[in-house]
């Protein structure tokens, strides 16, 4: 499965966490992500991962390409609402597009603990 991992800044600790966490459970997929979480995860798990640009400089806007191409089956997107993104309308799109190609999407911890533990399941 491939799975895109995003975060904004302030969301940036919460799912290195996470995936220190599900790290036995992610390794087993192909990971992509924006470029500054892509790098932190790896960093913090020794994940590999594939990262694109950082959001603001059009990473959202490449995994949403990726998720047109149908090279996305997940998206966990660790949001921050209460703060304002210079480029919420990128956040925006990408959402829109996991919903017209139906892609699973997480923009939360809970849902994306949800997500994993089907997709251990799965195993």
């Amino acid at each position: 499965m491939n799975i895109a991992l995003i975060a904004h800044d302030k969301k940036k600790d919460a799912i290195v966490a996470f995936c220190t966490e599900h790290k036995d459970t992610l390794a087993k997929h192909r990971l992509i992500a924006t470029g500054t979480t892509g790098k932190k995860v790896s960093e913090k798990t020794g994940l590999k991962i594939r990262c694109f640009r950082s959001g603001p400089l059009g990473g959202d806007q490449e995994i949403g390409a990726r998720i047109a191409q149908g090279k996305v089956d997940m998206v966990i997107f660790f949001r921050d609402p209460l703060t304002p993104q210079p480029h919420e309308p990128d956040v925006s799109a990408l959402f829109r597009l996991s919903d017209v190609y139906e892609i699973p999407l997480a923009s939360n911890l809970k849902t994306a603990e949800y997500f994993l533990r089907a997709l251990k399941k799965d195993s």
